[in-house]
């Protein structure tokens, strides 16, 4: 089957353009709808196999970021998204789509309850430029494979990564759910400025268990085209790695026909 998306918007996500010129680029289609089109509707998430929810200051961050959009899914569509789940579709959320996702309990694990949390960053300030990020070769995450370094722009005020306890933390590496960390250009787990936030163990991006479930802080969708990134003029940049992540996505769910 091939890629088709729908993109959520509305209330202050601003990346939806952004994400669906990435997808449409990488083989996919897309369609972005309000939010609320889809709680009046929640039978129009049957048309897609990949939901995204993607960045931006929903509710300008009023309560925390994400959270109020957050409650909106979960409390009016969460039988809706159990089932899109089940049926082995996908979910992205990048920036505020991942503090959405993390507030509503899409993630770690889709049981719709909050076991980690992204907050204000360490540096007490907006953060917005490139970073570098590792991927973890092991992780199940569909969106990451053939992935070792990429770079990606972070711009966010809230992207520190805390898990509710140790427990929750342990499943995750033990289960292979950390996807990025921020790194410095040898590769090496490293403080401001290469962890922009102060996330713990430079989480950058989880995935569920399946790999199917997967948010992130830095942005792949503004990297679609090589002159995005300011290191390409010293001619080192030969692709737009960002669209990487949504091209696995459609391979993923081209292999499942």
């Amino acid at each position: 089957m091939s890629l088709k998306a729908l993109l959520l918007y509305g209330y202050g996500i601003n990346c939806e353009n952004e994400s669906k010129y990435a997808i449409e680029k990488s083989g996919g289609k897309a369609d972005i709808l309000h939010l609320n089109k889809v709680l009046e509707n929640s039978k129009l998430l049957e048309d897609y196999n990949m939901l995204m929810i993607p960045g931006g200051f929903s509710f300008g961050d009023d309560l925390g970021s994400g959270k109020v959009f957050g409650n909106k899914m979960r409390f009016r569509l969460r039988e809706p998204l159990e089932r899109f789940v089940k049926a082995d579709k996908l979910v992205l959320g990048i920036c505020n789509g991942f503090q959405v996702m993390v507030k509503m309990g899409l993630l770690p694990e889709p049981d719709f309850s909050q076991k980690v949390s992204l907050t204000g960053n360490d540096s007490g300030h907006f953060e917005d430029r490139w970073v570098i990020l590792k991927t973890n070769a092991a992780s199940p995450c569909v969106f990451s494979k053939g992935l070792e370094y990429i770079r990606m722009p972070v711009r966010h005020g809230e992207g520190k990564f805390i898990p509710k306890d140790e427990a929750t933390l342990d499943g995750l590496r033990k289960n292979n759910q950390i996807v990025f960390q921020y790194v410095d250009e040898k590769g090496g787990l490293a403080g401001y400025p290469c962890n922009p936030n102060g996330s713990v163990e430079n989480i950058a991006g989880i995935c569920d268990r399946t790999g199917r479930i997967f948010g992130m802080m830095p942005h792949p969708e503004a990297f679609n085209i090589v002159q995005n990134c300011p290191y390409w003029v010293r001619g080192t940049v030969k692709e737009a790695m960002g669209l990487r992540l949504f091209r696995n996505a459609a391979e993923y769910l081209e292999q499942k026909r």
